[in-house]
């Protein structure tokens, strides 16, 4: 596929490079011509455009005609989220992504439809995680809010027993197993293990009630 990366810093270079070595053609752009010869390799095989990424004219040397996705990844969140909105509202690109430093602007954006990648509360959750293993952490939510995949260090509690009393119809289920830094998806008969990381889906109407459920323990928390 063509992808267009709007932002040639070490993000964005290391992304075009990644994609192209994946066999996909790559056009970079930039407005700073020294950001191409400072990050990508002297045998770059794509294509770097001098300009802005809300330009047009540098979208059409792009070819974003052609282009199966964008990201906006330079260092200015009102770029990167007009860049992102060009592409998909304009030139209807149909995987769109764009890097927002502010958190709080990003959910904004996302419900608006926009997928966003913050970087600030990207880093922030992977300290907190190892800060405070026993809060549960948001990985993911819907457009509209109303359903999120949030992040759970298993409580000793459950060792040893079935996980299945954690999932509840569409209220809430059990998505991922994550054991030893590898994914189970199959967690139907799964037994708990000291260590284990969940990945939970959750109504938002429900977060309350599997937070008791889970601190609970399985001897009250089962159904």
């Amino acid at each position: 596929m063509h992808v267009i990366v709007v932002g040639c810093g070490r993000l964005g270079s290391e992304l075009a490079v990644d994609l192209d070595a994946a066999g996909h053609t790559v056009a970079v752009i930039d407005k700073n011509r020294n950001a191409f010869q400072r990050y990508l390799p002297e045998r770059w095989a794509g294509r770097a455009v001098l300009g802005f990424g809300f330009d047009r004219d540098r979208l059409e040397q792009a070819e974003i005609g052609k282009a199966d996705a964008l990201a906006a990844v330079t260092g200015g969140d009102n770029s990167n989220i007009m860049t992102a909105r060009i592409a998909r509202e304009t030139y209807e690109v149909p995987n769109v992504v764009a890097r927002i430093q502010d958190p709080r602007r990003a959910t904004i954006y996302q419900r608006l439809g926009v997928p966003t990648v913050a970087s600030v509360a990207w880093a922030t959750d992977q300290v907190r995680r190892r800060l405070t293993p026993d809060a549960r952490t948001v990985e993911w939510t819907d457009a509209n809010g109303a359903v999120t995949m949030i992040e759970v260090s298993l409580p000793q509690t459950w060792a040893g027993h079935k996980l299945t009393p954690l999932s509840n119809g569409d209220q809430y289920r059990l998505a991922v197993v994550s054991r030893n830094g590898v994914g189970r998806l199959d967690t139907g008969d799964v037994v708990g293990q000291e260590g284990d990381v969940l990945h939970m889906m959750v109504q938002r109407d429900a977060r309350a009630e599997f937070e008791a459920v889970i601190e609970a323990g399985p001897e009250r928390g089962g159904h």
